[in-house]
């Protein structure tokens, strides 16, 4: 059992709608789980987001919140629905119609990490995944909709800033043969989870720095996006996909010789990101 099911990091004022999050870069393994997976420490660990919290660490400085997940990925995968359980894994769980996530074996709890690799010999109890949820999954989406409902409260919206990253082979048959791969993958799914205007700043805050950015191909963003993004109620909510390469090696899953540059680099858009959602009358009286 885990300390916390997240942590979370607010600003000493909060100045903006913007809201920080997240899911896939925890890296607090419980004992219990590490003695039953069949993997190796670094395959365990090829599913986080590694060094994502790092990377927007700095996040309340600029006046936002940043909500970070404590479990892993491969323990608990906070960006599916809670009710998304796997019945190849899970015993008791009546096999439901067909959803490509539970079918590759992504579930609420995996059943595989990165490259199709199975976590465990045997199966799960329906207790076991109930815990997990209860502790991990709906403590985190409590916090996340409460900063979200303190967003559109003081501020009339709340903008979702959802933080992950991809592998570097992710990117392989994007574009054209021969064309440059995108280094940032923004996901709206389509429009639908966040005003245009606003993912129009997103992409524009990214660009600036120099950073090619596709949208929506190939990650459009998944629960967290299509639950959170609802643009008619002035909440929106805006998946950010990162290559590793520009900061890590993934064979290693250690941060490269490019980490503190490529950090400094986001400390930049992250303080154009938070302008998005900071009223006029707080950005004059910063300048």
């Amino acid at each position: 059992m885990l300390k916390s099911a997240y942590h979370l990091t607010r600003p000493v004022t909060r100045t903006t709608s913007v809201v920080f999050a997240s899911p896939h870069s925890g890296r607090e393994y419980p004992p219990s789980f590490l003695r039953r997976t069949v993997l190796n420490p670094n395959e365990v660990r090829s599913s986080e987001d590694a060094y994502v919290d790092l990377l927007f660490e700095t996040v309340p400085e600029h006046g936002a919140p940043f909500l970070t997940a404590s479990a892993p990925r491969a323990y608990l995968d906070l960006n599916r629905g809670a009710d998304e359980l796997d019945s190849a894994l899970i015993e008791g769980v009546r096999r439901s119609a067909h959803n490509p996530r539970i079918a590759s074996g992504l579930g609420v709890i995996p059943r595989v990490v990165a490259n199709g690799r199975q976590i465990y010999h045997g199966k799960l109890t329906l207790v076991e995944a109930h815990h997990r949820i209860a502790n991990y999954w709906r403590p985190y989406h409590d916090q996340l909709q409460t900063l979200l409902d303190e967003s559109v409260n003081q501020f009339g919206e709340a903008i979702l800033i959802d933080c992950h990253s991809m592998p570097h082979e992710a990117l392989e048959n994007i574009g054209p043969p021969g064309s440059a791969r995108p280094d940032i993958v923004l996901g709206d799914r389509f429009g639908a989870a966040a005003a245009g205007s606003i993912m129009e700043r997103v992409e524009a805050a990214f660009a600036s720095a120099g950073l090619r950015v596709a949208r929506n191909m190939p990650f459009a963003g998944a629960f967290i996006t299509q639950h959170y993004g609802r643009p008619s109620r002035q909440q929106h909510a805006i998946q950010i996909e990162i290559d590793r390469a520009l900061y890590m090696d993934e064979s290693t899953l250690e941060p490269n010789a490019n980490f503190d540059h490529f950090k400094r680099v986001l400390n930049g858009v992250i303080a154009e990101l938070v302008e998005i959602g900071r009223p006029e009358e707080l950005r004059l009286a910063a300048e």
